[in-house]
């Protein structure tokens, strides 16, 4: 199966926007806006790229930014149109991370990579989606992206869930160093912080934040909402504190790396 009827399939028939509006789901979205919302100054221009169903397009459209979306899957971008309000200045369009073409250098402030890089699987691609990125965005710009994490999969999917013993994906697995490899019918490339490091060497930036999104919120979902509104609120703030610390980060679910253009 190739990766767009891959992504197609999986899209058409997953609720990706109810995921991030249940309160363990939350955290992931408040962590990254509230990152996002660090850059921010206004007439900035905002690109998000795979903006999936507009979670956060459209919030920061509501704040008053021009924001631009590209969507490689139609039913997400039918999703995103239909929570388009008169007042909002934002575009979407169907488009692919490794073909910004249409898209001139030197274009946005802000540019949201949160989406593409869980579902590139060769080294080639994801070199070419971080380097569009940041070709369109100006020089002093900073870029938003987000990866699933290695660690995180191999103790939640791979023990807990125990398909460790898989053989779909006992091939995948790399038992001396418990690294994974990915392909289009598994749909998640999976990231180490040396793999992203490694991803970013060629590009002329400088590193701003490196966190987890999620950090223990996926093992614990069913606690998390549960919690009464003052104990969420003392979690998130014990999150907070957590999502940058270098001995952590590894066990998040979701990883953000947000980089200067210089």
């Amino acid at each position: 199966m190739d990766s767009f009827t891959a992504l197609t399939s999986y899209y058409s028939n997953y609720d990706e926007e109810g995921r991030l509006l249940t309160r363990y789901g939350q955290v992931e979205y408040l962590t990254t806006m509230r990152y996002i919302e660090k850059y921010l100054r206004g007439g900035m221009r905002v690109l998000e790229i795979g903006a999936g169903t507009g979670r956060y397009s459209l919030s920061l459209a509501a704040q008053g930014y021009q924001v631009d979306a590209v969507e490689l899957v139609a039913h997400n971008i039918d999703i995103f149109r239909t929570h388009i309000a008169d007042s909002m200045n934002v575009t979407v369009s169907q488009g692919n991370a490794l073909d910004l073409s249409a898209i001139a250098d030197d274009t946005y402030d802000i540019t949201l990579l949160l989406g593409p890089m869980y579902h590139l699987f060769t080294e080639a691609d994801q070199h070419k989606a971080l380097s569009e990125a940041i070709r369109v965005t100006k020089s002093g710009g900073v870029i938003f992206a987000a990866y699933c994490g290695n660690d995180s999969t191999m103790l939640q999917f791979c023990f807990h869930q125990g398909m460790i013993t898989d053989d779909r994906y006992k091939a995948l697995i790399d038992f001396e160093t418990f690294k994974t490899s990915s392909n289009p019918e598994v749909l998640f490339q999976l990231y180490r912080k040396e793999d992203i490091d490694a991803l970013m060497e060629c590009f002329d930036t400088e590193r701003l934040h490196y966190i987890g999104t999620d950090m223990a919120t996926k093992y614990m979902q069913d606690t998390i909402d549960a919690m009464s509104d003052e104990v969420y609120r003392l979690y998130l703030d014990y999150h907070f504190v957590i999502c940058e610390r270098a001995d952590m980060v590894g066990i998040s679910h979701h990883i953000l790396d947000v980089f200067r253009k210089n």
